[in-house]
């Protein structure tokens, strides 16, 4: 099932081999939300997954059809509680990294990992979706900044889980995204240059993990203006998204709408206002993102 959010906070179902999106917001009557103050640290939608998903299902019988051209879609989960990165998670990406300064800024790439570096953290209010776009920033000061895409395959965390095992990751997984990991060049803390508004981009719609399947090889690329920039398999990770979810959960408890973007191969590079970002991921579809 491929479920996006649309226009004003609608909930649909995409039809890619019709171009279609069926409108199933009555469904989100199945959402439990929470009544009065704090607020739990998930997204309500995705805690709801398998009760929504069954009030989907009697909707579509009756859900009214629209073009999937002329809808704007919104990020497929709304409230994500944590923005999780994996950085250099391709050796292919570290290699770049290490041989272009416009990149590293002074880093020292010998023996960069995971293990050594950790995950990273991405504002939650730097969510969009593909059709709002990347709007570009560059801070006030004397250092030269280039803004870069980063393509990712996004898992969804789908259920609540702390010191998760290899062996039972995936199955803590709701389903699966493009994502843009946009990033601003120098020298200040990744944290600070990736959660810049609109420099996490998610789209177009959730794919569930049942229908994904196993995401150990999926293909991905990204052209900027037509122009092929990156293309790779997630075989070249150097943590898998069991992994991934394994090392990351042993330091942060996950919770329902958690996003884990998994990292982007070689090939990054400068945007500038008029771009145009296509993305494709296997199983999911592709998505185009303005550059403003």
């Amino acid at each position: 099932m491929k479920l996006c959010r649309f226009n004003n906070n609608r909930l649909g179902v995409v039809d890619l081999g019709n171009g279609v999106v069926a409108d199933v917001t009555t469904a989100l009557e199945r959402v439990r939300v929470a009544r009065g103050y704090p607020l739990p640290r998930q997204d309500a939608l995705i805690a709801s997954l398998p009760a929504v998903r069954s009030a989907v299902r009697t909707a579509l019988k009756s859900a009214r059809r629209l073009q999937l051209s002329r809808v704007k879609l919104l990020p497929p989960v709304a409230n994500p509680g944590k923005i999780v990165g994996a950085p250099i998670n391709y050796l292919d990406h570290v290699a770049e990294a290490s041989s272009d300064q416009g990149l590293a800024h002074g880093r020292d790439m010998a023996g960069a990992t995971i293990a050594r570096w950790g995950m990273f953290l991405k504002a939650t209010s730097s969510l969009v979706g593909p059709s709002e776009g990347v709007t570009l920033r560059t801070p006030h000061t004397d250092i030269e900044n280039r803004n870069d895409h980063e393509l990712e395959l996004v898992a969804v965390i789908g259920k609540r889980g702390t010191r998760i095992g290899r062996h039972e990751a995936l199955s803590y997984v709701a389903g699966y995204c493009i994502g843009l990991d946009m990033t601003l060049r120098g020298p200040q803390f990744p944290d600070f240059r990736k959660s810049i508004d609109t420099y996490a981009v998610l789209g177009p719609w959730m794919v569930t993990a049942d229908e994904f399947g196993d995401p150990a090889d999926v293909q991905m690329r990204l052209t900027v203006n037509g122009e092929m920039r990156q293309k790779a398999s997630t075989a070249s990770m150097v943590y898998d998204l069991p992994k991934l979810i394994e090392f990351t959960s042993a330091y942060y408890t996950l919770e329902p709408g958690d996003l884990i973007y998994t990292g982007t191969p070689a090939g990054v590079g400068p945007v500038k206002p008029g771009d145009i970002i296509e993305a494709h991921i296997d199983r999911i579809g592709a998505m185009q993102v303005p550059v403003r």
